[in-house]
């Protein structure tokens, strides 16, 4: 499966992406400080099941042109991607993929633009909110930066998976730190802050088919997060051997995880078609008297 890269503007500022494959169409959003070329090859592995990706470099990564101050919000990220699908022509409703930061912006744009996702997939996402501290369950915003950079090695080891994960990852995330180190920072520190419960409930409420998946080794979103994501939107979960980017070191498994949310999509979607009313053949559409042109008076 050919991955393209591709440039356009949204909201009046350069933007890239990435598109594979035909089909069901399915959005990808990328973890923090990373972009879509860290993904080529989950992108692959989704458009191998019947599937038209779109994978956007978010503002402030991949040369995306960041977000502007006053639009600086998991809402304003969520506004940017609707934009750029109207851009794109997108209109069907998506499977929306997000991973880690891209898990967050994903839960906000099901939120604001529901009758745009058709299901939701979090993989290793943002926005639980809760982290244990000792036998004290407290707030995420409350977790020392430095704890979280302690961790951060423990997801690339052991060195078979570094050897897969590191590549890919310097890809995206180099070019991001020397191009715009602000934005890396401020998006974490949005990450940081996220609770996104109140919104999982909303969802749960309206009927989205939700999926959340979370590898055992994840140091970076913990355990108390991911429950507290299921308990909010009324499901079960998926737990994987794995780290927070576990996808990347194996995406070939990524792929056969969310095989049956595809295919749930795509079955729901094939009904659609075939519910929807057929167009009746060898009808003229009469203008109403107000359209009607007249005729001039006959002298």
């Amino acid at each position: 499966m050919i991955v393209v890269d591709k440039r356009t503007f949204v909201q009046g500022r350069a933007a890239g992406y990435s598109v594979a494959g035909e089909g069901l169409p399915v959005v990808l959003l990328h973890g923090w400080a990373l972009g879509q070329h860290t993904y080529r090859e989950v992108i692959e592995r989704i458009a191998d099941q019947g599937c038209q990706v779109i994978a956007p470099a978010m503002p402030g990564f991949g040369g995306t042109a960041e977000l502007p101050g006053e639009a600086f919000s998991l809402r304003g990220y969520a506004k940017w991607v609707a934009d750029l699908l109207d851009g794109l022509g997108i209109e069907e409703p998506a499977v929306v993929v997000g991973h880690s930061f891209g898990g967050g912006v994903a839960v906000r744009f099901a939120h604001d633009h529901r009758a745009r996702v058709r299901s939701l997939v979090l993989v290793n996402s943002i926005g639980g909110s809760s982290w244990r501290s000792g036998r004290t369950l407290r707030s995420i915003t409350e977790r020392p930066l430095w704890d979280w950079g302690l961790h951060f090695p423990g997801d690339v080891w052991p060195i078979r998976q570094a050897t897969r994960v590191l590549p890919v990852v310097a890809e995206d995330f180099l070019p991001n730190l020397i191009r715009n180190p602000r934005a890396i920072v401020k998006v974490a520190n949005l990450a940081r802050r996220a609770d996104l419960r109140s919104e999982l409930e909303a969802l749960r409420d309206s009927g989205l088919s939700i999926s959340i998946i979370w590898g055992t080794r994840d140091g970076v979103i913990p355990r108390e997060s991911f429950e507290a994501l299921c308990v909010a939107s009324g499901v079960e979960g998926t737990v994987v051997e794995g780290s927070h980017s576990w996808l990347l070191a194996d995406p070939q498994h990524f792929g056969e995880v969310i095989t049956n949310d595809v295919t749930i999509a795509k079955a729901a979607r094939e009904l659609e078609k075939r519910a929807a009313p057929a167009p009746q053949k060898g009808l003229r559409r009469v203008p109403s008297l107000s359209t009607r042109r007249r005729r001039p008076p006959t002298p």
